[in-house]
């Protein structure tokens, strides 16, 4: 797959896994030994290569929205990890202002729509930022992002006839990583291959290997393609896999250590690395700087964290949605 990109886009979708990468460990590190961190934490790692390829094959316009395992699609759409390991924190620096934590990183001037802690929830917001979109006559492109549980929600059926019947610019993409919290797809639906639910709404849809950026920028290009030229919606259901639990506190009694380690034998990580090596795209002096720069990032993203500040006491009642009459259109 080499010759179909450049050196520049390898060495960008290297050195963006491995920052998500990198944060991930870091973040778990503070969590577990540091106690730095408080409350729900979900990692990204393992599917860093659909973050990666998501980006290429898309333009900063184009709105993002997922589900609570959100820290890796955040950084890869530009937020700083300074901003985000703040908000790990709890601090005022945090992206969220520290009141979101993990579940709900946030950045409108990076137009990444959340973290959304209700499972499924994000396809119709998604759809909805579509909407948006094709209101205001742009060619923007929403991507809405959600793993192989969310796929069981009723909000999934609903939003997809919506979504064909307007014909919305809308990519909806599951992150299948086999498991949703400790239970497997094989055991809560009888179809098995999520990418023909699109089936019932004659939407595009298609399965994707998403442990390699290759393939996950050219199924996403496509999808994009279509949707900026006015042809509706494309489900894309990613083949991936987590190597930590569903949550940090997750035990993972449910899968064995030979399946993640038979996983991690494709890690998209390595498996990029390989290929630019192959191919001769970078010196190892050039993989080095490489390593450097992300070191400093996530070490200067804990020391904005610790040095930050704790929010205001007076914040606890602001960024409050309240309606102070909300029954008083009933007697109009």
């Amino acid at each position: 797959m080499a010759k179909k990109f450049t050196k520049e886009t390898y060495l960008y979708w290297y050195e963006l896994m491995l920052l998500i990468r990198q944060f991930e460990l870091k973040a778990e590190e503070m969590y577990k030994m540091a106690g730095k961190i408080r409350g729900f934490f979900h990692a990204y790692i393992g599917q860093e290569a659909i973050a990666a390829g998501c980006m290429t094959a898309t333009r900063l316009e184009d709105p993002f929205v997922t589900g609570y395992r959100d820290h890796g699609l955040a950084i890869a759409k530009g937020m700083s990890p300074q901003s985000c390991m703040a908000e790990l924190y709890g601090k005022a620096t945090g992206c969220a202002k520290g009141k979101g934590g993990s579940m709900h990183f946030f950045s409108k001037e990076h137009y990444f729509f959340g973290g959304h802690g209700i499972v499924g929830a994000q396809i119709g917001t998604g759809a909805g930022l579509a909407f948006a979109e094709q209101y205001r006559g742009t060619d923007n492109v929403a991507l809405a992002f959600f793993g192989d549980g969310a796929a069981r929600q009723g909000m999934l059926h609903e939003v997809f006839n919506m979504a064909m019947t307007w014909k919305l610019p809308v990519i909806f993409i599951c992150e299948n990583n086999n498991y949703a919290m400790g239970t497997s797809v094989e055991r809560t639906s009888n179809v098995r291959d999520i990418y023909t639910l699109a089936d019932a709404y004659d939407m595009p849809g298609d399965a994707v290997d998403g442990m390699h950026p290759e393939a996950v920028h050219e199924a996403v290009e496509r999808a994009v393609k279509r949707a900026r030229e006015g042809g509706g919606p494309t489900l894309l259901e990613m083949k991936t896999y987590r190597y930590k639990g569903h949550s940090i506190s997750d035990p993972q009694k449910y899968r064995t250590k030979e399946e993640v380690e038979e996983y991690k034998q494709r890690d998209p990580i390595e498996q990029i690395l390989m290929t630019i090596r192959t191919e001769g795209l970078a010196t190892e002096e050039e993989l080095d700087a490489i390593h450097q720069r992300v070191d400093a990032v996530v070490e200067d993203s804990v020391k904005f964290a610790e040095e930050s500040p704790w929010p205001d006491d007076s914040e606890v009642l602001k960024d409050v949605y309240a309606v102070d009459e909300p029954y008083l259109f009933v007697n109009d």
